[in-house]
């Protein structure tokens, strides 16, 4: 007969053996939830960077209390973002960032986007700092201003920034009309007030640009969206009324301009260059058509 040690030892035995089966169960369960996978730290492999900027005489308080460098925020960035991630294999980080040309963290951002640039003013300081970023390999998209008193006003600034270098029209064949999307129809992208009025353009602005500022190397520094509000079409990706033709070839647009830049940008020229996981090539394996939440019903359209 056993003894009383003995059975208090089986006990112990068989108490242990049902824990540890439970344990291995819960793990290898198909069924289980995985545990949530923490956010990704900033800055990732691509992050939203927004030039905050001082205005000019013409852009003294924006509309209500923000300023012009503020046109279309947050939203725009958050839905350009999320389209970022789920159409390439850029790792890009959630968190946006606001930036001056004077921020001493600006070089470990490649890539940069201004808005309202019809109302900017950069001062010689600013101006120089830009140049030296533009310079090291870094990149600037600027959108959404309208008309030749804009485009005076714009050109003020940057002419401060680059005296000696000529802006152009960028010409057909350059890579940010076909690094991964082929953008040989283009249209106008309106504001969002193209729904109420059926107006694409704004004051004199009539016909579209896309201009650029190239390097000696021929890089693409900056690239010009002119008569046209890119930001307005990502802003309002999850708007039924907005049209879906003119939200993708905005996306189409945004994500050109970023790997356009990752394929000729020198390699150790910013702090940041080589954390940037980029490949050249054009193929389908980058893309899946997505439909998933905030109303991107508008992304199975930029694989067509």
């Amino acid at each position: 007969m056993p003894t009383a040690f003995g059975k208090a030892s089986l006990v112990l035995f068989v108490a242990a053996m049902l824990a540890a089966l439970t344990v291995l169960a819960q793990i290898d369960s198909p069924g289980k939830q995985a545990a949530a996978r923490p956010a990704r730290e900033a800055p990732g492999e691509f992050q939203f960077v927004r030039l905050a900027y001082s205005p000019n005489q013409y852009g003294r308080g924006g509309y209500g209390r923000r300023q012009m460098w503020q046109t279309d925020w947050p939203d725009a960035e958050h839905h350009f973002v999320k389209g970022v991630s789920r159409l390439t294999r850029i790792a890009a980080a959630e968190q946006p960032r606001i930036l001056t040309p004077m921020d001493k963290d600006i070089y470990d951002y490649p890539w940069i986007y201004a808005v309202e640039v019809g109302y900017w003013y950069l001062n010689d300081l600013e101006a120089g700092r830009l140049r030296e970023y533009l310079l090291r390999g870094g990149f600037l998209m600027v959108d959404d201003f309208h008309g030749s008193l804009e485009w005076s006003a714009f050109v003020a600034s940057m002419s401060k920034v680059f005296p000696d270098r000529p802006i152009i029209e960028i010409p057909e064949n350059d890579e940010a009309f076909h690094v991964i999307y082929d953008l040989d129809q283009r249209i106008q992208i309106p504001s969002r007030m193209f729904i109420y009025s059926g107006v694409t353009w704004e004051k004199d602005g009539y016909e579209p640009h896309w201009r650029g500022i190239y390097d000696s190397d021929g890089r693409l520094m900056v690239a010009i969206n002119f008569n046209m509000d890119i930001g307005d079409a990502w802003e309002h990706a999850d708007w039924p009324d907005y049209p879906e033709n003119m939200t993708a070839l905005a996306y189409r647009f945004g994500i050109n301009y970023r790997l356009r830049h990752d394929t000729l940008r020198a390699s150790g020229c910013l702090n940041s260059c080589s954390s940037i996981r980029v490949k050249t090539m054009r193929a389908v394996s980058w893309f899946f058509p997505a439909t998933g939440p905030y109303g991107f019903y508008c992304y199975s359209l930029l694989l067509q």
